[in-house]
């Protein structure tokens, strides 16, 4: 059955006219487009890249960003995007997540005039592809420990060092690859093709199959001058792409979530057991639906709120890290009880929510684990930070 959607509380209420095109626009795609084709490309570990040109059409990349051909739509629209593709599947929300607010942000934010004309309008379209290149072998969570380097050379940088768990790695036409300067922490925009820089996918993954993931090495990598992101000084500039990657991650399990919940309810309802009674006629069934019911509803004010506040400018990061922690946590709880609630058929392929179930727990653990946001709140209301 196609997806109605899930607004216990009238939460469609509290969207505008445009919000709810934009929903609803996204939503027709999905259905359309990707659900016909996920479930094989997870199986089969591949991403599909038929589909770059239909999102750049669609204005999914670097959606809430203004100008150099984005959509310049409302962080609220941009919000519901990401729940939307994220219902079909977490690797397609990390593809465009990454695309928009990993490159397309930082460029756009930091980048010079030159670097935006050239790449923004691309990566807009989907002509071009990028990625993001923060985390190491050996660090993860403290990103402050980075081994990778940069020194001048003449009128150049020569960049020295390994990134992984890199999404869109070997897709990618530029990396902003972030390395340690005699200045600090800076951002290079490294081009495919550049001598000294080569990728490496990884392979074995049993989460996120749907979704290209890699390592990164540049070895006597020498970019120019103007590779360099001008506008990003320190790791401050790392960390506020991820905090617009954050947000949209918070929006978008709430799609997964959504989907196992109606895929269950459907589901109890339907099947039938203990003298031909369905399912949905027994108290834990029911209990367990009231749960997941309750805590989506929970999740979805709080993503509504939290696109309200980034619309007016007032969203900090301590905020994406409740948004990030709570809705993630509640999108595996739900996919968890919905596993439960089908039985066997809950592993099976033929239901989408063994699928979300792994994907989810990769999603719980990229761009910040739960313990780390856990400690950014903490930090947040206590004034004493508790990293170490």
């Amino acid at each position: 059955m196609a997806f109605a959607g899930v607004d216990y509380f009238l939460i469609d209420s509290s969207f505008t006219e445009d919000e709810l095109l934009v929903r609803r626009s996204t939503r027709e795609f999905v259905e359309a487009r990707v659900v016909p084709l996920i479930k094989d490309a997870y199986n089969n570990a591949q991403f599909p890249m038929e589909l770059i040109p239909e999102l750049g059409r669609m204005g999914f990349f670097g959606a809430n960003l203004q100008g150099y051909g984005c959509a310049g739509v409302s962080n609220v629209e941009y919000g519901l995007m990401m729940q939307e593709l994220e219902r079909a599947d977490s690797g397609l929300r990390s593809f465009v997540s990454v695309q928009g607010a990993l490159v397309m942000y930082p460029i756009h934010a930091f980048g010079s005039e030159e670097q935006k004309e050239r790449w923004l309008p691309q990566l807009a379209t989907g002509q071009a592809i990028g990625c993001f290149g923060l985390t190491e072998p050996d660090f993860g969570s403290n990103p402050s420990g980075m081994k990778t380097k940069a020194r001048r050379d003449g009128d150049g940088w020569i960049l020295d060092g390994e990134k992984t768990w890199i999404t869109n790695g070997s897709l990618a036409d530029v990396a902003l690859v972030w390395a340690r300067t005699e200045d600090g922490i800076r951002g290079f925009l490294v081009e495919k093709g550049t001598p000294g820089f080569s990728t490496t996918d990884l392979h074995g993954k049993l989460s996120m199959r749907a979704s290209v993931t890699s390592s990164l090495s540049m070895a006597n990598c020498r970019v120019p001058a103007s590779a360099m992101l001008p506008g990003a000084k320190g790791l401050k500039g790392a960390l506020a792409c991820l905090t617009q990657a954050r947000f949209g991650i918070g929006w978008g399990v709430l799609g997964a979530a959504m989907e196992c919940y109606e895929v269950a309810r459907q589901y109890v309802i339907l099947r039938k057991q203990f003298n031909d009674r369905p399912l949905a006629s027994h108290q834990l069934v029911q209990e367990k639906l009231a749960n997941m019911i309750s805590e989506i509803t929970k999740a979805q004010l709080l993503a509504l709120h939290a696109g309200r506040v980034k619309d007016q400018g007032k969203l900090e990061a301590a905020h994406v890290s409740m948004l990030k922690r709570n809705n993630v946590a509640i999108a595996l709880d739900c996919a968890r009880i919905a596993r439960d609630l089908l039985g066997a058929n809950g592993i099976m392929d033929d239901y989408p929510i063994m699928r979300h179930l792994c994907n989810l727990e990769t999603v719980k653990t990229y761009e910040g684990t739960d313990h780390i946001h856990t400690l950014v709140i903490g930090e947040r209301v206590t004034g004493v930070a508790a990293y170490r």
